[in-house]
């Protein structure tokens, strides 16, 4: 007989949001809020906006400082998010994002590309995933459930910009992403990524000159920029029950832009 493993509704998980105190993953925390899910706001210099939302949502939202690349820092945010909702977390959305301004005038190019940027980017959102994701395994095969949502990018399938540090990492996180669901789908534990572009507009991406942004949003289909708020949403689908037989998937989100 197949095993088979719970879908628990939205409003049923305990969600940890890395780098979800601000921008994007602000984004991502509200959109699990509003669907009444226990959601962990881990931050690593935004505690008065990660305290902020938690003063919004004070019995469903929990703020938890942490450097996600550091696993004695994770374990204990880890602990303290059980201790509070006491219960484990049984939903990592990898979002935490190394300092990194998206501004393709002001980024390395290939003559003056530094190892030790490529090395940050690596160190930031491929060992920052692994940390997370280690340290959530035991919690998620005590409550017999785990979704893993990893934040890549469209700019591994369309290099417009030479962000060759931050695309060689969220490459890396894919790849990562796609092993992770092998290796984990048979305890129910599904493993995917949520890819976007250029996004109107967040704290990373506001430094991005504005005919960028046109020019954009006059090659997407739906000619218009998406949104954070429209790509956290897509970050729930994976979440859900309607995901529970999708792992190892690459969603790209940016309107049509990237035919993936």
């Amino acid at each position: 007989m197949q095993q088979t493993h719970p879908s628990p509704a939205l409003s049923d998980q305990i969600v940890l949001v890395t780098g979800g105190a601000r921008g994007l993953g602000e984004h991502i925390v509200r959109a699990f809020l509003r669907e009444g899910a226990r959601v962990v706001i881990n931050y690593l210099t935004s505690e008065k906006r990660a305290v902020a939302i938690v003063e919004e949502f004070p019995e469903t939202a929990f703020a938890a400082q942490a450097d996600v690349c550091d696993p004695a820092m994770v374990q204990a945010m880890f602990d303290r998010a059980q201790t509070h909702f006491d219960a484990p977390v049984t939903t990592v959305v990898n979002n935490a994002l190394p300092d990194f301004t998206f501004n393709g005038d002001a980024r390395e190019k290939a003559y003056d590309l530094r190892w030790e940027s490529v090395a940050q980017q690596l160190e930031g959102a491929v060992r920052g995933a692994l940390n997370t994701t280690q340290t959530a395994l035991p919690g998620m095969r005590q409550a017999g459930f785990g979704r893993i949502v990893n934040i890549g990018t469209n700019l591994f399938q369309n290099p417009v910009v030479p962000y060759h540090d931050y695309t060689a990492a969220k490459a890396a996180l894919l790849s990562m992403t796609r092993t992770l669901a092998q290796d984990l789908g048979p305890e129910g534990i599904t493993v995917n990524m949520v890819s976007g572009g250029l996004l109107r507009t967040t704290d990373s991406s506001a430094a991005t000159p504005e005919a960028v942004f046109d020019l954009v949003a006059a090659h997407t289909p739906l000619r218009r920029v998406t949104t954070p708020a429209e790509f956290a949403d897509a970050i729930l689908f994976f979440a859900s029950p309607w995901a529970r037989a999708v792992t190892g998937q690459n969603l790209v989100v940016d309107g049509g832009l990237v035919k993936d």
